[in-house]
């Protein structure tokens, strides 16, 4: 079984998020999303509108994702790589280089964004202050 791995927030969940699932999901026969927890937002200064318990619900309900883990540090990356047995780890093209250092343990695909959509975009828009 090939497994593929991504990672994000999935904050205020849009079309980008979708075509960047859907696009891992293409890759394998099993995907596990990584999903940012409150406390690891926290962390990273960032803060979500969703908390953490909804963003997961929510992309449990999406028939591309078979799996959602909670991401709590930026260093547990090569741990899920392994623990999971992942073939396939992918993630959106402004991290590009990022994540080369899993290169040692799987396949490191970076993907275009989708244009004119991001959750920053979105915030922005609807003037939300975090």
């Amino acid at each position: 079984m090939k497994k593929v791995l991504t990672y994000g927030t999935f904050d205020l969940l849009h079309k980008g998020h979708v075509n960047l699932l859907q696009r891992a999901r293409a890759l394998g026969d099993y995907l596990i999303v990584g999903v940012s927890t409150d406390t690891f937002n926290a962390l990273k200064g960032k803060a979500a509108y969703t908390p953490w318990e909804d963003r997961k619900l929510i992309l449990e309900a999406l028939s591309c994702v078979d799996e959602v883990i909670p991401e709590m540090d930026w260093e547990q990356k090569i741990e899920d790589v392994k623990n999971y047995e992942i073939s396939t780890f992918i993630m959106g093209d402004d991290w590009e280089g990022k994540f080369d250092f899993l290169s040692d343990y799987c396949e490191v695909i970076y993907v275009s964004r989708t244009d004119g959509i991001s959750t920053t975009k979105i915030k922005k828009e609807l003037k939300l202050s975090y």
